[in-house]
């Protein structure tokens, strides 16, 4: 098959700025499975097995059933390419080291081919500025070094300026490109992001489980095109989808039939790379049921792990997993680190069994899901997130034997998508397309507020942005004809951005709460409220905080045991206690209501209403509660109380 060739770019800039300061280098040998009885051998996978890792810059060869140590020729530091002359338009030969001595005579040719993935995750639509700075170092004095990151201009120039530094370049996506996104984007369906990543040039991206955000109806609209059912092509022009393909190894539709290929495979010299693209398992469990019905989410290792013998039957050694799943780095890691709370003081979290996990032939996974940034090695493989909202690309660069298709080393770095580079031209003109578009909704004024409200919560899992939309839910259900409601729970998985002090307009309420979900009254019995309240704490250990609405009150201790936590003579409405045999109306979300985040017992609910959109009902309270003269106070935290 003829080389490889990367796509075509307008984005073009110099590679020397911003590449390669601070860079964490990991460097390493990754081995696939294999075995042989005696000293014979079939292939190298049988001579990394029985004999071990080979000699520093050789490799295994299979030579008549005798396993042999071949000098391998890598090319110097980062020089991004090999003596192959990859734009010529030529085939490369891909012919092996033939085997001989060094005799000093000319050789047929490199022995290696050097790939460069750029990865990503958690981009979340978000195309302009995102808020916060990424950790860089420490003061003198102690503090902390932060730097401003991301933008969608600024990261097209970086991922420009890395390409440039190898043709051989793939850009993937570990998930969650879009969905909880920002108004610019959010307003229009995510079609602005996928317009833009086509610009960028990405090539590849795992679902993640805020793809299915409005079903998965709508995220194949965003593969194949099409205007929305609904609201049609608010940009004016049609909407051609995306020029990258989604992967979905774990998400079927059917026996053996999955909602988007499980695998590409892409072609270097000769030399294949397969990337399997999926999301975790738990997506259900973090998405609205109505928008991943009719779809079975498979068990992520056992997935990757069954792929494999297929993927080397077709001659691939050298496999890069890219899944919406991750861990969690120790607080004040910078963003090539690796330590955490883990084994060994390294990260913790889902993604370390999974890596564990997955077969050895395995050589790189690109993860995400918890917005963390680290760059590890776990059980042989090169494990890296890039943060989120596009503040990093992790360059991930690989040399691969031409004579067996392997990995022979890998290293990564994740670099900060920094604004001292150029804007791209025809990124930065997108942009401003939608913020044109967007901007008569977004800046209409629609409330004031008299100090931030917070997504952060205390240690009882209660803020005050959290309280505010709980109070306005429930006030948007209390009328007798609109649900009777006497309680309102919040997740606080759903609040997303802090609003500032001051004037509140729809764009930042919208990017407070950009899901769209639609407000749903149910009824509760009060021992089924203690269920639910009793179900925040997980038996795996997780724990998910509901934020309810204003008089709403109740008691826990966190020493006590998972299921005995709430003190049942603690849960109060208007000041009067619970009865665990009396109905009562409770207003949730319809992410909720429908069983989200695991909360089954709402789904049980009976007598259900529908109600107002979420983002309307929390319009009407700041218009109904605030002014300029008078803003909103922020609520006091003080519904919810934690004992020993």
């Amino acid at each position: 098959m003829p080389q490889a060739t990367p796509r075509s770019s307008l984005l073009e800039a110099r590679p020397s700025v911003f590449l390669l300061a601070g860079a964490f280098v990991t460097g390493m040998f990754l081995f696939a499975q294999g075995g042989c009885g005696g000293d014979e051998c079939q292939d190298a996978a049988d001579c990394r097995e029985d004999k071990g890792p080979p000699a520093s810059n050789t490799e295994w060869v299979c030579d008549d059933k005798r396993c042999e140590q071949h000098s391998v020729q890598v090319p110097p530091p980062d020089s991004g390419t090999d003596a192959g002359t990859p734009d010529s338009g030529t085939p490369d030969s891909g012919t092996p080291d033939s085997g001989m001595p060094d005799s000093g005579m000319p050789d047929s040719g490199p022995t290696t081919v050097s790939v460069q993935v750029l990865a990503f995750n958690d981009f979340h639509g978000q195309l302009e500025e995102p808020a916060g700075q990424i950790l860089t170092g420490v003061a003198p004095d102690g503090g902390p070094v932060r730097v401003n990151a991301g933008g969608v201009t600024y990261f097209a120039r970086h991922i420009a300026a890395l390409r440039a530094t190898n043709p051989n370049t793939v850009v993937v996506a570990a998930g969650d490109l879009i969905g909880a996104s920002p108004l610019l984007s959010g307003l229009f369906h995510d079609e602005p992001t996928v317009e833009a990543m086509n610009l960028i040039g990405l090539d590849l991206v795992a679902v993640g489980n805020h793809e299915f955000d409005e079903g998965s109806t709508e995220l194949l609209r965003m593969q194949w095109g099409g205007c929305h059912p609904v609201d049609g092509c608010l940009d004016g022009d049609g909407f051609p989808g995306a020029k990258f393909k989604f992967l979905a190894a774990n998400v079927a539709t059917d026996v053996d039939r999955t909602l988007f290929p499980r695998y590409d495979v892409r072609e270097f010299e000769g030399v294949k790379v397969a990337f399997i693209g999926m999301t975790l398992e738990n997506t259900p469990e973090a998405v609205t049921p109505t928008g991943v019905a009719g779809l079975t989410f498979k068990d992520e290792v056992q997935t990757v792990n069954a792929l494999v013998p297929e993927l080397r039957r077709q001659g691939i050694e050298a496999i890069i997993v890219v899944v919406h799943q991750g861990g969690i780095p120790a607080p004040g890691s910078l963003v090539n680190d690796c330590k955490g709370a883990g084994a060994d003081s390294l990260i913790s979290g889902a993604i370390v069994g999974m890596a564990k996990g997955l077969n050895d032939a395995v050589d790189v996974i690109v993860s995400g899901h918890t917005h963390q940034a680290y760059n590890c090695v776990i059980d042989g493989k090169v494990v890296t997130s890039a943060s989120s909202m596009g503040q990093l690309v992790t360059d991930i660069d690989l040399t691969l034997s031409k004579a067996t298709g392997d990995v022979v080393e890998a290293r990564a770095n994740n670099v900060i998508v920094t604004r001292d580079v150029p804007e791209v031209g025809a990124v930065k003109d997108l942009v401003a397309k939608y913020q044109g578009l967007a901007a008569p909704r977004a800046n209409r004024v629609i409330g004031w507020v008299a100090q931030t409200l917070r997504t952060q919560s205390n240690s009882a899992g209660q803020s005050t942005l959290g309280s505010v939309i709980a109070d306005s839910h429930l006030e948007a259900t209390k009328p007798a004809n609109l649900g009777g409601a006497q309680v309102a729970f919040m997740n606080p998985g759903g609040v997303r951005a802090d609003i500032a002090q001051g004037e509140v307009t729809y764009g930042e309420a919208f990017t407070a709460q950009p899901f769209g979900n639609s407000l749903v009254t149910l009824t509760l019995t009060g021992a089924q409220i203690e269920q639910l309240l009793e179900w925040q704490w997980r038996p795996s250990g997780a724990t998910l905080m509901l934020i309810p609405s204003a008089g709403f009150t109740y008691a826990f201790s966190a020493s006590a045991p998972v299921g005995s936590r709430v003190a049942p003579a603690s849960i109060r409405i208007n000041g009067v206690t619970v009865d665990p045999a009396a109905n009562y109306r409770v207003t949730a979300n319809s992410y909720l209501a429908s069983g989200g985040d695991g909360l089954q017992v709402l789904a049980e609910g009976t007598n259900r209403l529908g109600g107002a959109v979420d983002s309307d009902a929390l319009e009407a309270y700041l218009k109904a509660h605030s002014s300029q003269a008078s803003p909103l106070p922020a609520p006091a935290l003080n519904r919810i109380t934690v004992l020993p």
